[in-house]
């Protein structure tokens, strides 16, 4: 298996992550949300920028499927500091539909048995961020690391959502929920979301940073599992586990539907990004190359999690 995942590691292509990052946050679509339509368009951004994964994912042979969720958009809080000025919506706001992505390499052996590989693929829906940290690096890794595995044949079954947390509420919820009614059996959540996402300081000093943060005693095995990869690969990150005491982000979703063996991959913890959440989160700002080693890193772990 160490085999397959040192060729599978040197299929990782930094421009076509790239590619994504741009269209995602950039160009054609400046943010992806489901109360903004650019101009002479007749589809919200948030659609727009699922249009873009569904064409990508069918290109490389998957069934894709979606699952929508009725969502309302934050109201913005200027009292608040400028990383949180996100407010609960209203009654009387109006409701959208956002949708769950999924596809899926079947297992070879136990396809009973899913790895799930998840990334939330919205801007923040209260001001108008690019959002290129938070989290079009996690949706373009996640999109990257399925164009890799497009033709594997896993042990196990990897299961690929592109969920939304931007919006309320998060609909990584539902498909937690719904996972948990079906009787899934998910023997581990993979979170990509902020990946490369640093402090100043870490910017200033050129670290390559990645963090693995689990939040229960069952997800620890996963975030050591990142050290050891950063090790055996050679991938070159700062790496580090960290225990989180408080269950939060899309993988949260999961562990409070019983999934608990999950995982947040990230670049800072606590998150450090000083564009957080602000109009200046732009992809001219994002560490390319950092990011790139933080997709190696997780697509390792997902395949030794998987099996070749």
């Amino acid at each position: 298996m160490t085999d397959f995942i040192r060729v599978a590691l040197t299929q990782v292509e930094a421009q076509r992550i790239r590619d994504s990052l741009f269209y995602l946050s950039r160009s054609p679509l400046p943010y992806r949300k489901l109360n903004y339509t650019l101009p002479g368009h007749d589809r919200c951004t948030l659609h727009e920028a699922d249009d873009y994964l569904r064409a990508n994912l069918e290109a490389w042979g998957y069934a894709v499927t979606s699952e929508g969720c009725p969502v309302q958009a934050f109201r913005r809080d200027t009292t608040k500091p400028l990383a949180h000025q996100y407010a609960a919506p209203h009654v009387e706001d109006p409701w959208y539909t956002a949708y769950n992505l999924y596809a899926e390499r079947p297992g070879r052996d136990r396809p009973e048995e899913i790895v799930l590989v998840l990334s939330h693929k919205d801007s923040q829906s209260w001001i108008d961020s690019p959002g290129a940290y938070d989290n079009a690096v996690g949706t373009s890794g996640n999109l990257e690391i399925a164009r890799v595995l497009h033709d594997a044949v896993p042990a196990r079954t990897i299961r690929f959502l592109w969920c939304n947390e931007e919006h309320r509420p998060w609909t990584s919820i539902a498909a937690a929920t719904a996972a948990r009614a079906r009787g899934d059996d998910i023997v581990a959540v993979f979170n990509l979301d902020g990946l490369g996402g640093k402090s100043e300081e870490d910017i200033k000093a050129g670290r390559k940073t990645n963090v693995a943060r689990y939040s229960t005693d069952e997800g620890k095995w996963l975030a050591d599992l990142f050290e050891e990869v950063s090790r055996i690969y050679h991938i070159g990150l700062d790496q580090r586990s960290v225990r989180a005491f408080r269950i939060n982000d899309d993988e949260g979703s999961y562990i409070s539907a019983g999934y608990r063996s999950a995982v947040m991959v990230t670049g800072s913890e606590p998150y450090s990004d000083p564009h957080y959440h602000q109009e200046s989160d732009t992809p001219e700002s994002v560490d390319l190359e950092n990011v790139v080693m933080a997709v190696k890193a997780s697509l390792a772990a997902i395949l030794q999690v998987a099996g070749a």
